[in-house]
């Protein structure tokens, strides 16, 4: 089956266009796009700049991809913008290319769900599997795990890193680093124990919920410090690969503290 571009489309004669590609009404598609096999741009979507769409990827009506970054430091620089495979953006959907001062790459997985509104911003490198709700955004440079999910109306402070299968809370402010399995909610948010539903929806094992719960307890007990309860934990659950990989990521500090409990000091 070749490829179907609706008659009132345009389509720079230049762009990259797979098999089977469906492209609706009063799309625009610039000339240094690529869209692979099976991609579908519904009607009225424009995908632009040096944007690669992966395979099966639909993009529904007044989504905007690829255009200039909303980074005052932008200049031009040839940066790029990587979809993934399988992914559903619903309207009105923004994902913008990276910059020089950050890699010059933004990325997005595969089998992501995007909903109305949402926003991936320039230098963000988001997992497979992610779910940003409706209107919740992602400011520059920010870092999402596989199977993450991203609430409503939820925003994210750039240079954060989100933890795989973490949960962030409709309407909540996230400022700093949250650990994979985590689940944060509030205004200015706040760490409000593990993503135990989540966890059961993904089949974890009752054994690898119990070994997260415990380490969780420790690590954000009142005695010792971090660092202490962190070589505490890593000691007691060291054969816990979902444990280990939640250390890993606090030990592999980026340039945000650490979403920590509400009571905690």
């Amino acid at each position: 089956m070749t490829s179907s571009i609706h008659s009132t489309a345009i389509v720079d004669p230049k762009a990259q266009i797979g098999a089977d590609v469906e492209i609706g009404p009063y799309c625009v598609v610039g000339g240094d796009v690529r869209l692979g096999d099976k991609v579908r741009l519904v009607a009225h979507v424009v995908v632009d700049g040096r944007t690669t769409v992966g395979a099966g990827t639909v993009i529904y009506p007044f989504a905007s991809i690829g255009h200039r970054p909303q980074d005052l430091k932008y200049h031009g620089e040839p940066s790029t913008l990587e979809i993934g495979a399988n992914n559903q953006i619903r309207e009105n959907v923004t994902m913008n290319p990276g910059t020089e001062g950050g890699g010059m790459l933004t990325k997005v997985g595969d089998n992501g769900l995007y909903m109305v509104g949402s926003h991936v911003a320039h230098d963000c490198i988001v997992g497979n599997n992610v779910i940003m709700a409706n209107n919740a955004t992602l400011a520059g440079h920010v870092t999402v795990g596989d199977f993450a999910i991203i609430g409503g109306l939820a925003a994210v402070q750039q240079f954060v890193r989100i933890g795989a299968h973490a949960m962030i809370g409709g309407m909540s402010g996230v400022e700093n680093d949250v650990i994979p399995y985590g689940m944060v909610k509030g205004e200015r948010a706040h760490l409000a124990g593990l993503n135990i539903v989540g966890l059961e929806r993904r089949r974890f094992s009752r054994d690898d919920i119990h070994a997260l719960r415990s380490a969780y307890r420790m690590l954000f007990s009142k005695e010792g410090t971090m660092a202490e309860r962190i070589d505490d934990v890593a000691e007691h659950y060291g054969n816990q690969a979902l444990v280990d990989g939640m250390i890993d990521f606090i030990r592999s500090r980026g340039s945000r503290a650490l979403c920590q409990p509400e009571n905690e000091e």
